[in-house]
């Protein structure tokens, strides 16, 4: 990120910091989530605010925010990029950049469930709101709504994820719900990525809130993905996670595409660091299953 614009956001940070809502006001809103090409490219960012910042081997690779917001604004000059999911401070940096004109924007809610905590499951709401995502022109919010069966903590994670969904509803925005089954193993968070517990997944947050007409759900590509996207009529949006296998990858997200609930891919680390250091080009690959 050249030093000029980090400079720009510092200063207006510092020196106007209403500059961020003006902004926002002043943004060429997406006609569209789905884009031109009728799919939606969503690049996501908001790992870090969960102190997630490992990519491969190198355990803060994202945290180092001036590369981060530089392979992010690659990726939103890709064609075909539909839009982007973030927490507040990466997308007021954004903003600020004059980079997500026509973009959706999706504000990431629940990052309290930090990494490796003892408290990872209990992911409270500590990002954006629908009040504010709504003030600030975007399209929708995501949460992460992860179940352990034999944790108490997991009762209150519905609900909460449940008020999001009917406070999103309610204004007319996409709640984008990240279902997984999860369990303690060794002391961690582990998202169970069997088939039949991703079915699961689905059908519990399919049912979540008082409303479902605006749910979108955010899902990992296993196997048996056409059980998975038959589980629900609910649109889904397919994550990435990290790839160690781009080709394997890619072919099983073209896949699961095919299916008639897929409506597009939502991604993150291994687009904005491939192992080949080639943004553009994961991208691009990205962009053309679609």
């Amino acid at each position: 990120m050249p030093s000029e614009k980090i400079a720009r956001i510092v200063d207006a940070r510092v020196k106007d910091p209403g500059a961020v809502a003006a902004a926002a006001a002043r943004r060429v809103r997406a006609a569209s989530p789905l884009g031109e090409h009728g799919r939606a490219m969503i690049i996501a960012a908001d790992h870090p605010a969960r102190g997630a910042n490992g990519v491969g081997g190198d355990a803060t690779a994202m945290a180092d925010r001036f590369e981060l917001l530089d392979r992010l604004c690659v990726a939103l000059e890709r064609p075909g990029v539909t839009g982007v999911l973030a927490t507040a401070d990466i997308l007021e940096d954004l903003l600020l950049l004059g980079v997500l004109d026509g973009k959706s924007v999706f504000g990431s809610m629940n990052r309290a469930g930090l990494a490796g905590s003892v408290f990872e499951i209990d992911d409270r709401f500590t990002g954006y709101d629908a009040e504010t995502i709504a003030a600030m022109g975007f399209d929708g919010g995501k949460m992460l709504t992860r179940i352990a069966l034999a944790d108490p903590a997991t009762p209150s994670v519905l609900e909460n994820s449940a008020r999001a969904i009917d406070e999103l509803n309610d204004r007319r925005l996409i709640a984008m719900v990240e279902p997984f089954m999860s369990v303690w193993r060794d002391g961690r968070i582990r998202n169970d990525l069997s088939t039949d517990a991703v079915v699961t997944s689905v059908t519990i947050a399919s049912g979540l809130g008082r409303r479902t007409a605006y749910t979108w759900l955010k899902l990992p590509v296993v196997e048996g993905m056409e059980r998975v996207l038959s589980a629900s009529t609910l649109p889904a949006l397919l994550l990435g996670g990290e790839v160690t296998d781009p080709d394997t990858a890619f072919a099983s997200w073209g896949r699961a595409l095919k299916q008639p609930t897929a409506q597009g891919l939502v991604v993150g680390r291994s687009l904005l660091y491939p192992s080949n250091g080639d943004v553009a080009g994961a991208v691009d690959k990205a962009v053309s299953l679609l």
